[in-house]
């Protein structure tokens, strides 16, 4: 019945719909859901906007609603309401969505209320400050963070907030909706916030120091270089020291080059690897680069080192020859994995020496993979789980089934338990060379026997010392490996990966499906 009011917006509903809605007292959201659609079709504002004085918190709940989906911005009026739970949803109703733009800066005004605390409120309070972007609503903001009884994470949201001030992402903070550029002068936000960031900086609580960590890089203040560097060395938090790495390293710290050489020995692997990638031609010198390459692999992990590789092919060949040469010769001497090929090969390319080009080409052996050996080792079982999965060019699991789920295709035989038939060797092989061996059951061969005899028909088996073929005939023929003279497997269905997937790609699908055993 509200329902049907509404879609002819009958305006003597108004009050009945009101009773309704006072009546079910929000025990039944479906009714409260037709009475704010009646009302919003209708379209009268002042009876609505009458509900924000009402007793009854299911009207004042309504009213929002309605309100919200008027775009009205009288819905301002119940964020001064007592009950918080209102006042945060007439905050969702001005922030969210498309937006009640008129009704911004009150919600900004809220931040000046100390007896919020809702999150949901007092988070889209500060991303609408931040849209708005006056003098005005930087100082209720900057106010805001100084609070002593804020939460840590509340804190920090108005610490980011502010640092982006100057020119804040595109996308809404809160529900990522695109909000359009806008840019604004970083004078007025560094004049108003410098005064406080000493103070900022002596909180205990990791998420106030890594958002001014943040501030500091975003506005390029450098004052505090040195007190960043300082709870750098003093704190124990990983957290914290891997948002003062890129920091520092943003402000041109006079020292960064030992900060990022105490990063990458540091015991956490995510502070090395924070370390590892920000060297760079501008904050490591020639000199003190073959002590860096040392530290990680002397100490570090596969990943690690395979992200040096990739920080080496960036940088100045006059920096990196001869440690790639020493490189180059450890491979070739077996000192260095194999799981580092691919990313040294890369380097070696990226420095343009031909010597080392040559070097490394000379590594290679005679087999038939001798193009795709550098993605036999070191792969990501993840991410090649996510490219057998999704890769759309590949589409693997549309043919075949991998993993414990057995989700996927039927056309191709199933790889749950591949590790346990093929090596890594043959697993590769079979990616960039899907003819050269083929799954019984899946693929058609045709053979030529000593007597002269010519056998054409679908592998059903295959040992050491013969082939099940599947014929016209009724019985499969069974033939000894010793009567063949010359075997021709018919072209695989699956595409080659070497022209569908990069060499890391395919190293990442070697490495996922060599696990599964």
């Amino acid at each position: 019945a509200a329902e049907a009011l509404g879609s002819i917006a009958h305006q003597a509903a108004v009050e009945p719909l009101i009773e309704m809605l006072k009546a079910n007292n929000d025990d039944d959201v479906y009714l409260r859901h037709a009475g704010v659609l009646a009302l919003s079709r209708i379209g009268k504002i002042e009876p609505i906007v009458a509900l924000a004085k009402n007793p009854s918190k299911a009207l004042r709940t309504a009213a929002v609603l309605v309100l919200r989906r008027l775009k009205n911005e009288n819905i301002a009026l119940f964020l001064n309401d007592s009950d918080e739970y209102i006042v945060a949803e007439a905050a969702r109703g001005i922030n969210d969505d498309l937006s009640i733009t008129a009704a911004l800066p009150a919600l900004a005004a809220t931040l000046s209320n100390p007896k919020f605390t809702s999150e949901p409120l007092l988070r889209r309070a500060i991303n609408v400050a931040l849209r708005v972007g006056g003098e005005k609503e930087l100082e209720l903001l900057i106010a805001f963070a100084t609070r002593t009884n804020l939460r840590d994470d509340l804190k920090a949201e108005a610490l980011a907030t502010i640092g982006l001030w100057a020119n804040p992402s595109v996308l809404d903070r809160v529900d990522g909706r695109y909000r359009g550029k806008m840019e604004r002068d970083a004078f007025l936000v560094k004049a108003k916030i410098k005064p406080h960031i000493d103070r900022f900086l002596k909180e205990t609580n990791p998420e106030t120091i890594i958002a001014v960590a943040g501030l500091l890089a975003e506005l390029d203040i450098k004052e505090n270089n040195e007190q960043l560097a300082k709870i750098y060395a003093e704190t124990a938090n990983s957290k914290v020291k891997i948002a003062i790495l890129p920091s520092l390293n943003r402000l041109k710290y006079n020292e960064i080059g030992g900060i990022i050489k105490s990063g990458m020995e540091d015991k956490d692997e995510s502070v090395r690897a924070v370390a590892l990638s920000l060297l760079n031609n501008d904050n490591v010198s020639k000199e003190n680069l073959p002590a860096l390459v040392n530290v990680v692999f002397t100490k570090g992990g596969v990943k690690e080192q395979q992200q040096m590789l990739l920080v080496l092919g960036k940088m100045e060949a006059d920096k990196t020859r001869v440690i790639l040469g020493n490189l180059v010769q450890d491979l070739k001497d077996k000192k260095l994995s194999p799981n580092l090929t691919l990313e040294l090969k890369e380097a070696v390319e990226a420095s343009g020496a031909a010597d080392l080009k040559t070097a490394m080409a000379n590594l290679k052996s005679n087999s038939v993979l001798d193009e795709y050996t550098e993605s036999l080792f070191g792969g990501n079982y993840r991410e090649g789980r996510n490219i057998f999965n999704y890769n759309s060019a590949a589409q693997c699991s549309r043919c075949h089934t991998a993993g414990a789920t057995g989700d996927g295709g039927a056309v191709g035989p199933a790889l749950t338990h591949i590790a346990g038939t093929l090596s890594r060797e043959q697993i590769l092989q079979a990616l960039v060379e899907p003819s050269f061996r083929l799954a019984p059951g899946y693929g058609s061969v045709s053979l030529k026997l000593a007597d002269g005899q010519t056998v054409n028909g679908i592998l059903a088996k295959e040992t050491a010392t013969e082939l099940t073929i599947n014929t016209s005939d009724a019985e499969p023929l069974v033939v000894p490996v010793s009567r063949i003279v010359k075997r021709e497997n018919g072209t695989s269905s699956m595409p080659p990966m070497g022209g569908l997937l990069t060499k890391r790609e395919i190293r990442d699908v070697v490495e996922y499906l060599a696990n599964l055993k």
